[in-house]
Formats: C-alpha cells, structure tokens, sequence
C-alpha cells in the first residue's frame, strides 16, 4: 500500500506538468495567433508563394484533366496540350548535367578526403539501410494484402519485352561507371546489344561399332552473342565517378586548384540562379504535365480488380515508408521535427510528382534544400547527385513488390530463399537503375530473371505503371533530402573543423597564414599577394 501511496504523487506530478505544458503551449499558440498582422500573412504568402502555386497548380491540373477526359482528344491534340509541361521537363533536363558536374566537383573540393570519406560513409549506409527497409516494407505488404488473388484472364496483354541477361546488365553498371569519352557520357550510355552469329560444328559419326571407318558431318548453330551498344540518355553514372575524383584532386591541390574550384563555384552559382528563373515557370508546366496525363490514360473502369489492388498496394508500402519511416529515422537520427524539414522540401516533392525523374527534379532539390532548409552547401552538393543517381528507395519497394505479385497471379508460392533472392536482387537493380536505360523496365526483368518468373508478364503491369512511377520518384526525392539532413546532422563536427582549418575566422586566417582559403576571402587573399611577390624579388 505505501509503494502504490508512494507510486501515485510522482505519476500525478507527471500528469501535471504535461498538462501545464500543453496549456502553455496553447496560450502561446494562441498569442501568436492573436498577434497576426496583414504584414505577417503578406511575408507567408511572400515567402511560400512557390509552394502555394505550386500546390494550386497540381490541383488545377486533376481537375482540369478530368473536365477535358469526355473530349475524347486525338492523340496530336493531346501532344499540343500537353507542351507547356514538356517545355518544363526539357528546361530542368537541360540543367541536370552541368548542375550535377559542378556541385559534386566543388562539393568534393571543398572537403579533404577525410572528410568526404567519412561522408560518403555515411551517405552509402544510410541509402544502403532505407533501400532494404523499403524492400521488406514492399515483401511484407504484397504477402499480407495479397492482391494477386485471382485468374490471369482480366489482365490486357501489351507488346513483348525485350530480354535482358542478368550479368551483362550488371557489367553495363559497372562499364558506364568508367566512360571511355566524357562527351559522349553527356548523350549516351553503354548497353549491351544481342546479335547472332552462325557457327560451323564438325561432329564425328560411327556407322556401327565395329566399322573403324568415321564420317565427319558439320553441322550449322545459331548462337546469341553479347554486341557493344550504345542508346540515348546521360551517363550519369560515369559523370558521378568522374566528377567525384576529379573534385578531390583540385582540393588535394590546394593553390594550384584554386583556379578551377573558382570556376566550378561561379558555374554553380549561374546555374542556380537559372534554377531560380525556371521555378517561376514550374507551376505551369506542371499544371499541364498532370492533366495532359490524365487525359492520356485509359479507362480507369476498365482496369480489372488484381490490378486496382496492385496499384492499393504499392501506395499503402510507399506512404508506409514515406510518411512513417523516413521522418522515423530522421527524428532519432537529429532529434529535430521531420515534418518542419518535409515542409522546405515540398515543392520539389510536387516538381517530383509531375515530372516523375528525380535527376529532372534536382535542381529545385537544391534550392529548397540550401534555401528553406539551409542544409550545408557542401553536403548537398556532395549527397544530392550522388543520391538521385543510386538512392531509389520508392523503386526498390515497388520492384520486390511487384515481383511477387506476378507470381501471385502466376499462382506460384514463393519459398522464403526466393523472396529473400527478389530482396537482394531488387536492392541491387534499383542502386543501379541510372546505368541501365528505361530504369524501371530493365531493372523489373532481372529481378524476375533472379527467381525464374516470366519476364513478359511485366505487361500486366504497365497500365498502372506512369501513376506509379510517379510515387514512386517523390519517394525517391524525398529519401535523398532527408538523407541530406542526416548526413549534414553527423558531420557537423568535420565541418566546423574544415571551416575553422579553411579559415572562416579571419583571426585563424592571420594566426596561421594559410594559402588555402574560402573564396569568400577574395580581398584577403589579394592582400597577401604582395606579400608573396616581395618575397620573390
């Protein structure tokens, strides 16, 4: 009795001072409520205006694709209508390359290899750790709903996809990871193309067993063969590679660099302030990219019931780890409010949403991160290109997902080696979907290869696959950003070195006299100059 006695003070003292907090709290909130000026809802208004059109602008475009569906547009009709959001896609795809080059060159410049080596740590665990939680999530959710329920009859087959071999697609990665010409890496990418040749086989024939006579006979076989090919679309990969060692030999170089880490850093900038040009024009284009898809795509009645549970699934796995996982880990990793972070980032989420390529969608990534969220310039410059080329948490869940639903629907029982292969297997694929062109696709086919399931029925899923896809890339954006925070929180401590050692003190920079300085410092390093002049005479 007196333990209970002794027990209940502490629990109501407790009970107290949470309900004390919350009436603080909601005095303050009511205050601030109380103290709003029209000057506070212009700065709002002033200073989310983006995200605001933004917003209005996806809205706008359901609802202007479902008013134009009963039109029945022709297909050049639809193409015209839909040419402000093409103009978008070309604008942002037109930046990607020289942003993705600059940042990741004077990102890796400004670290020494320490530092980017403990980044990059980092960065590669924590890709590595969300892919195989989205992987399992996508497993876990197609096993319990199930939705593969059902004969294959309901399904509209479309036309035959082409085969892939599991290794050469793997060494296509790891080829276009070396461009052998950096020109052509701006417009082309390695495949691996299949021909066939025709080979003569002589075969020996014995007529009977005692006959020492032999006949030879040659006989013809058609053989597939592995061809050198190229398709169309920026090497990313060997552009990430490249830019990565080519950024830490300048800030290995420390004066002799400082020329072209100058250039690379004026060249960011310029690019950025494009960024912030095009930005105006986003809510348009993607007000027509969303209803010029609308208006494009079929029927939805008459997408049968696997199908629409499929397409349940796969949204239920992606909100799972999008809204629950990520900012889970964010929150423990930072003990700081993940919602607050998300928020900075929604208009590239949206941009993520309409364009459906996270590479389209980097530079308003930049932005929103270093502006809204002022993460370190020298972290996004170094994680975010990294990020969008190998971090693809929404198409790893979507792979391993809907490999097991086509063998639902195949009515084959997966046995736990096979889904543990589809999670490796799909864990791998979606790291290297920037080297393999038509990502999804591709990828889809040897994660089906890996478990000897028919590549052709990813035709059942195609219908529902440009929704899809599109979730599937604000996932993707949004594990990179969050990704960017966490990796900014743990090296703090390497960057407040690296700033005290480059000398953001100007009385650090006097006290050590150190050549190698921010290039803020302009005026400072031109009055050391003389010094180093006079010196030489």
């Amino acid at each position: 009795m007196t333990q209970s006695n002794g027990e209940n003070p502490r629990s109501r003292s407790r009970m107290e001072q949470i309900q004390e907090g919350i009436r603080v709290r909601s005095l303050k909130a009511k205050k601030k409520v109380e103290n709003i000026t029209k000057d506070d809802v212009k700065g709002f208004l002033r200073r989310n205006a983006f995200v605001l059109f933004t917003i209005a602008a996806v809205i706008v475009g359901i609802m202007l694709g479902f008013a134009l569906r009963p039109y029945k547009m022709s297909y050049r009709e639809m193409k015209y209508f839909s040419f402000p959001g093409e103009l978008l896609m070309r604008m942002l795809q037109m930046l990607v390359l020289p942003l993705l080059v600059s940042s990741l060159i004077t990102g890796m410049a400004a670290l020494d290899s320490r530092a980017s080596g403990k980044m990059g740590m980092r960065a590669v665990v924590y890709y590595m750790t969300t892919t195989i939680i989205a992987v399992f999530i996508g497993i876990i959710m197609v096993l319990i709903i199930h939705p593969g329920k059902g004969s294959k009859d309901e399904f509209t087959r479309q036309s035959k996809i082409e085969q892939v071999s599991p290794a050469d697609a793997f060494l296509d990665l790891i080829r276009n990871m070396f461009p052998p010409n950096l020109v052509q890496a701006c417009t082309q990418q390695f495949k691996t193309q299949y021909g066939k040749r025709i080979i003569h086989v002589k075969m020996t024939v014995n007529d009977t067993l005692f006959n020492l006579t032999n006949t030879s006979q040659e006989i013809q076989r058609e053989e597939v063969i592995p061809v050198s090919g190229s398709v169309n679309g920026v090497n990313a990969l060997g552009l990430v590679v490249f830019s990565m060692c080519f950024g830490l030999i300048i800030g290995s170089m420390k004066e002799q660099g400082r020329a072209l880490r100058e250039f690379f850093e004026s060249f960011n900038e310029a690019i950025m302030r494009l960024v912030a040009i095009i930005m105006w024009y986003a809510p348009l284009g993607i007000l027509f990219l969303i209803a010029g898809k609308i208006v494009e795509m079929e029927d939805i009645s008459m997408m049968g019931g696997q199908l629409g549970m499929y397409t349940i699934t796969v949204i239920i796995g992606l909100l799972i780890h999008g809204v629950f996982v990520l900012p889970t880990l964010y929150f423990v990793i930072t003990r700081r409010n993940p919602f607050v972070f998300i928020a900075g980032i929604l208009q590239a989420l949206i941009t993520a949403l309409g364009t459906s390529s996270s590479s389209a969608t980097l530079p308003i990534t930049f932005k929103c991160l270093e502006e809204n969220n002022k993460v370190d310039k020298r972290v996004t410059r170094f994680v975010l290109p990294v990020g969008a080329t190998i971090n693809m948490d929404g198409t790893a869940l979507y792979e391993a997902l809907a490999a097991i639903f086509i063998a639902q629907v195949n009515g084959m029982e997966m046995n736990f080696g096979q889904i543990i292969t589809i999670s490796i297997t799909a864990t791998a694929a979606s790291i290297g979907a920037a080297g393999i062109p038509q990502a999804g696709l591709v990828t889809m086919v040897i994660v089906l290869t890996s478990v000897g399931l028919p590549t052709d029925d990813i035709t059942l899923i195609i219908a529902v696959d440009w929704f899809l896809d599109r979730l599937r890339t604000t996932t993707n954006v949004l594990g990179d950003s969050i990704g960017a925070g966490i990796v900014e929180y743990l090296s703090r401590h390497e960057l407040q070195s690296k700033d005290a050692e480059m000398g953001n003190s100007v009385v650090e920079e006097n006290e050590m006299k150190k050549p190698y300085q921010l290039i803020s410092q302009e005026n400072e390093y031109e009055n050391e100059k003389p010094l180093d002049s006079e010196t030489k005479m």
